[in-house]
């Protein structure tokens, strides 16, 4: 499990180097701003944060994917009851996030732990839990090579698979875009 950063590069990096299956190497991924994001939106919505579903996806980092399309709590659908403003709002804040705890509490290793400690848990009880992990894509959302925040089902073994979630074309552009600032720095490191 990786979690330092630039953590998708760092990951792509331990499994090149490591020689461990992919399933096997696992970065933390989107899964501190996806906790982030529900918590936004419980406190949006004055509900609880475990009711409500929804991820952030792709680069962790500034490319990051607010996945408002399929935001919801229960099944209801958060993304209509927002105004665009609000919800562009809301996403720069968790994209900022991380930078406004640097500057007041020094590092964000709390919040990092307690993701991983989320991560080990789906791997040591075999949860099958789907989880916002950095996975090695090979062929979802049609890129391969790289590791990403992606849905990833997680079990004892690592990553048993990846849940490729059904975008809107807004949101597969920013993805597509996020996957390439990745693969431009990861282009430079091996060449």
């Amino acid at each position: 499990m990786v979690a330092t950063n630039p953590v998708d590069i760092i990951t792509y990096a331990t499994w090149k180097f490591s020689g461990l299956p992919k399933e096997r190497v696992i970065g933390s991924g989107t899964v501190l701003d996806s906790a982030r994001y529900r918590y936004l939106l419980g406190n949006e919505f004055d509900t609880a944060p475990s009711s409500i579903h929804g991820y952030i996806i792709g680069e962790y980092g500034d490319s990051q994917v607010s996945v408002w399309s399929l935001a919801n709590i229960s099944g209801t659908q958060v993304a209509p009851k927002l105004t665009e403003q609000r919800k562009n709002e809301i996403s720069e804040q968790l994209r900022d996030a991380a930078y406004k705890i640097i500057e007041s509490k020094g590092a964000t290793y709390y919040g990092i732990a307690m993701g991983l400690a989320r991560i080990t848990r789906a791997i040591l009880k075999n949860e099958n839990g789907v989880l916002p992990v950095g996975a090695l894509l090979n062929g979802e959302n049609g890129q391969e090579d790289i590791y990403i925040g992606v849905p990833s089902v997680v079990n004892h073994k690592g990553v048993k698979n990846i849940v490729e979630l059904t975008l809107d074309p807004n949101e597969k552009e920013k993805l597509t875009t996020s996957i390439h600032t990745l693969k431009e720095i990861q282009s430079q490191i091996w060449k």
